[in-house]
Parts: C-alpha cells; structure tokens; sequence
C-alpha cells in the first residue's frame, strides 16, 4: 500500500503510526512537510517532501481572509509537490492529512481515487481559545468571531471528501457539529512510555552552573510559546507566593516568546516581557534568581526537565491538549492542571494529579507548595500517572493497533464512510407524520450550526 501523510510539522501525531508502515516493506510512505530549505532527510524511512508556501501573504488583504490565504498558499504549494509525485508514479492509496493549516485542501484534486482520513483538532468556535474564555481580555466583537469561523474551512471543505476522521479527545471532537461529529473516531496521541519513563538519577545543568537532580525542588512548566492561552500568566503570578512558601524551590519554564495561538499584547511586548516587568518587583533578588527560563528546547532536553520534576504545572483554556502533559505523566512527574476542558479527561483530581481552577493564581502557589512538601503524596500521583497513560496512551500497546485498524478501515471498508442512516419509508400514519415533521426541525438546526 501507498500512504501519504500530511502535516507540516510531520510527524506529529501519526509518529508510531507511520514508522511501523515504514517498517514494512510491503508499504511506501511519504510525508509531505514545510520544510523550507535544503530536501529534508527520511524520517524512520518515511520519505519527507518539502512544499513551502510559494510566498508570504500580501499586506492589505480584507483581515477575515489573511488565515484563508496562508491556507490556500500551503495548500497551493502541497498541491504542486503531489503534481511532481505523480510525474514520478507515486499515487497514494490512502492519504492521512492533518487539515488546519491547508496543505491538504487541493490533493484530492490530484488524485481523486485516493482515501482521505483526517485529523480533527478543533473545530474553532467562539467562546474557544482567547474568545471571551478568559475575563482578563475583553471578548472580541463581530469581527473577529468573523475571522475565527474561517479557520474552519479546511474542516469543511474536506469533510464531503474524506472517509474516515479521528480525534485525540472526547471534547475536541465535540467542538464539532453534531452532524460532523458522528463520523469522528476518539484515538488518543500516543505516547512512547518506555522512553519516556522516570529516571531517578537525573541531573540537568542550568546555565552551565546550576546542577539539578531528583534530591531538589523542581518545579517544571512548558508550552510551545508563553502565552495566556497556555496560563503563562496564571503561573507568573503564583510565583511571588510559591517562592516565599518554598524558598529552596527552582521553577524552570519551557517555550519561546514568538508565535502562539492567541494574540500578542497591546503594548507590542511579548508575553514574557509584559510579565516580567509586572512580576519581577514582586520578588527580591534572591527568589527570581531560582526562576530559570530556558526558552524552547530539544525534545530530548525538554524530558530530561521533566524527569527532574518535582511538580509540573500544566495549565490550558479549553483547548487542543499539549502533548506534554502526557509526556509528564509518562515520567511520572505529580501534576498540578488547571480544571479545564480537555485536561479533565486525563487528571483525574487526587488520582492522577491535582486540578486548580485556572484563574485562581493563589491557589496554584498553594497547592504546589504543599506537593512540594508531600513527597508520599507526589509518589503516589506521579505512579499513578503513569499508570494512566500506559493503559490509555501509550503509542505502541494502545494507540498504534487503534490505529492500524482505523487506517485498515479507511483503505478498504466501505463502512467507513459512515453515510447517515437512510429515513424511515413515507407513511401517512399520524405518528409518521409527526416523526418526519421532527426530524425536519432536527435537520433545520443541524444546519444552522454548519
């Protein structure tokens, strides 16, 4: 079989799930990927093929269509590159595309007989990401609600299109409409736990001078960017308390001050900067000398801090879940999240870890200090993460063989499609009448939400 996956930042979510095809010579499998210089080299051989976007958008554009237009230049320069493929003789017999950024908008274009699944992330809604979740921004008006509809079109451009969609949690996939919704399979991200497992003799260097192990309080956050929707702030502010509660703590934050998902501040600062000025005075010397930022950091560097951990704060508004929460709790790292939707779905409070509301900074700096104070308390939920994430994650016992049987299934069942069940047959009894009459008004809302 021929299977083309497509996601610029490949592998993404389809790690396992590709290598293992790859594996098997019976397979070819190439991954379309925005690299933007040199040809990328394979990837667990996976051959990569680069397709960057043939320009930047232009300045002036209306501001609802800037997302459509990179869209449509990804999936404008994806398209180009499958033209390219199919000189050569490659066809797919299964595409797997993770849509939100557009690569794969125009390949069925190309090959109209190939299998389309899809990776359904989230459905952008407003009231979701920095749309009037959190108090401390004003909720947009008309406009931007506007704008965040038409991140959607991907999703609804491939969805008459596509045979088989999963999800990796109950609630992104109930971002969907309904009618959308149905045809959605929930298969977690998986996660390697055998690698990334506790290491008890760790030690990591900071700055080249400050060596920290196990035997210390480390305290560990990490997000792509430090930005509100990732609760960078919510954690700023519980600093000055949990300092002064904990004063051998060392708190060590993960992620770069570029990009994001939400908005940068008005003031043209970054997230970080805008911070620091207003936190920095609430400390002394001393106890902002024991906060470290590292910036982004290798993947292999970003574990280690983790198996360092003591705690590790997650925080997110409702939204796609970071795949390095699991990742903490593969290490078994005791984890304090926020009490937000998708992060219930895998903390369980005093099970797996321990929930704090979001906005409540206080109560963050309190219930980290008293972990950090409750070594049994933090053994027995860094196990028990563990635990959870190997029985419902890991990328080889669990996640991989659901994915092998829906990736089957997207190849050869008709079934696949999920078509909707077929109406009841006409009939003129009242209790028909009735029926159809309120299927109608089921339908007439279905609509409306599309």
């Amino acid at each position: 079989m021929k299977i083309l996956f497509v996601h610029p930042y490949f592998p993404g979510p389809f790690a396992a799930l590709a290598a293992t095809l790859a594996a098997d010579a019976a397979h070819t499998v190439l991954a379309l990927v925005a690299a933007q210089a040199e040809p990328p080299a394979p990837w667990q051989g996976v051959t990569l093929v680069a397709c960057p976007p043939p320009r930047a958008s232009v300045e002036g554009l209306h501001p609802w269509l800037q997302e459509a237009e990179r869209q449509t230049l990804r999936g404008e320069a994806a398209c180009h590159a499958a033209l390219q493929l199919q000189a050569q003789g490659f066809t797919p017999d299964v595409i797997v595309a993770h849509p939100g950024w557009g690569d794969s908008l125009f390949l069925k274009e190309v090959w109209p007989q190939a299998r389309l699944g899809l990776y359904a992330e989230l459905f952008y809604q407003p009231g979701s990401i920095a749309a009037g979740f959190d108090p401390e921004f004003p909720a947009p008006g008309l406009l931007a609600g506007a704008a965040l509809r038409l991140k959607n079109l991907p999703h609804c451009l491939h969805w008459q299109e596509a045979q088989a969609v999963i999800s990796p949690t109950q609630w992104q996939a109930d971002t969907f409409p309904p009618a959308l919704r149905q045809r959605i399979t929930v298969i977690r991200d998986g996660i390697d736990t055998a690698a990334i497992a506790p290491h008890p003799n760790i030690s990591i260097t900071l700055n080249d001078c400050l060596v920290l192990t196990r035997a210390h309080e480390v305290v560990t956050f990490a997000s792509r960017t430090l930005e509100p929707c990732r609760g960078f702030h919510v954690l700023m502010r519980s600093l000055p308390p949990l300092l002064r509660l904990r004063p051998q703590a060392h708190v060590v934050i993960v992620g770069g001050t570029e990009g994001g998902y939400g908005p940068r501040p008005d003031s043209g600062q970054n997230w970080r900067e805008l911070l620091v000025q207003e936190l920095q005075p609430q400390m002394d010397a001393a106890e902002w000398a024991r906060v470290h930022f590292v910036g982004q950091v290798p993947h292999a560097s970003l574990i280690g801090l983790l198996q360092a951990s003591s705690v590790h704060i997650y925080l997110s508004y409702p939204f796609v879940l970071g795949r390095s929460l699991l990742e903490a709790m593969s290490v078994g790292c005791a984890v304090v999240g926020s009490n937000t939707a998708p992060v219930r779905e895998v903390l369980q409070h005093g099970e797996t870890g321990l929930l704090v509301d979001f906005f409540d900074a206080s109560a963050l700096a309190a219930t980290v200090a008293q972990l950090l104070a409750d070594a049994p308390t933090r053994q027995r939920l860094g196990v028990q993460a563990r635990q959870w994430v190997q029985a419902h994650g890991d990328g080889q016992t669990v996640t991989l063989p659901q994915q092998q049987q829906w990736l089957q299934a997207l190849a050869g069942a008709d079934a696949v499609a999920q078509k909707p069940a077929p109406l009841p047959a006409q009939s003129s009894a009242p209790e028909m009448v009735q029926l159809r009459q309120s299927l109608a008004e089921v339908r007439a809302l279905l609509d409306e939400e599309l």
